[in-house]
C-alpha cells in the first residue's frame, strides 16, 4: 500500500508553523522577563517608599513642642506619638473627630479606656454609658482607673482637646510597654491590630529619620 503525501498547501502551513513556535516561545520569555524586572521594580519601590495606601503628610511644626513636651513626662518617643496622631486622626483634619464604633476626640480613645474599664457601664468594645460630664472629670478617671489626662491644667481631661489627648495618649503608651521600649506591644494594645502596628512603626520610623 503507498503512501499518501500531504498536499503541498499543508506541507507551507506546517513549514510555518515549525518557524513560528520558536519565535512564540522566544516572545513569550522576553515578555516574562519584563514582567519579572517591573515587578521587582515595584516591590524595592514598596518598600522604599512604604504601604502604598499610606500617604505622608508633612507633621505640623506647631504640634513638636506638643509631642515633646507630653513624650517627655512619659519617658516615650515623641516620634511614636506624632505617629499614632497621623495614623488616628491624620493630625486632627478628620472631620468629625469621632469614629463610627465612638472613638473620641484628636488621639480617638474608647470612652472606657479614657475613663476607665472599672466603670459600671463598660463592656464590650468600650462605648459605655458615662455622662459628658463625667468623661472629662479628673476625679472620676483616677477613681475607675482610666488613662485620661489633664493635660494642659485646666482641670478637665478633655480628649477633644489636643494637648489633653496628646498627654493621655502617651500615657497609655508608657503603660503598655513603650516605656520599657516595647513598642510593638504598646501600639497593639492601642489597637488590637497587626496593619496598625505596622502603620504606626512606618511613620515612627520615618520621623526618627527625618526628624531627630
Amino acid at each position: 500500500m503507498s503512501k499518501k503525501k500531504l498536499p503541498r498547501r499543508w506541507k507551507r502551513k506546517i513549514g510555518c508553523l515549525i518557524l513560528f513556535v520558536p519565535a512564540a516561545i522566544v516572545a513569550m520569555t522576553i515578555a516574562i522577563l519584563i514582567f519579572a524586572v517591573v515587578n521587582s521594580e515595584l516591590v524595592v519601590k514598596t518598600i522604599k517608599e512604604g504601604p502604598s495606601h499610606l500617604i505622608e503628610l508633612k507633621v505640623p511644626e506647631e504640634n513638636i513642642p506638643l509631642y515633646k513636651k507630653a513624650a517627655d513626662a512619659y519617658d516615650i518617643p515623641w516620634t511614636l506619638l506624632a505617629a499614632h496622631h497621623r495614623i488616628e486622626t491624620r493630625f486632627s483634619t478628620m472631620d468629625p473627630l469621632l469614629s463610627p464604633v465612638g472613638a473620641e476626640g484628636h488621639l480617638q480613645f474608647m470612652p472606657c479606656t479614657f475613663v476607665g474599664w472599672s466603670h459600671p457601664s463598660c463592656s464590650g468594645q468600650g462605648q459605655g454609658n458615662i455622662s459628658e460630664e463625667d468623661k472629662v472629670d479628673v476625679d472620676v478617671i483616677a477613681y475607675y482607673g482610666g488613662y485620661g489626662v489633664d493635660g494642659d491644667g485646666d482641670g478637665i481631661a478633655d480628649p477633644y482637646n489636643l494637648t489633653d489627648a496628646l498627654y493621655s495618649a502617651a500615657n497609655y503608651l508608657s503603660q503598655n510597654g513603650a516605656a520599657e521600649g516595647d513598642l510593638e506591644k504598646a501600639i497593639f494594645q492601642y489597637n488590637h491590630s497587626e496593619e496598625y502596628v505596622a502603620d504606626v512603626l512606618y511613620y515612627y520610623h520615618l520621623y526618627e529619620e527625618q526628624l531627630n
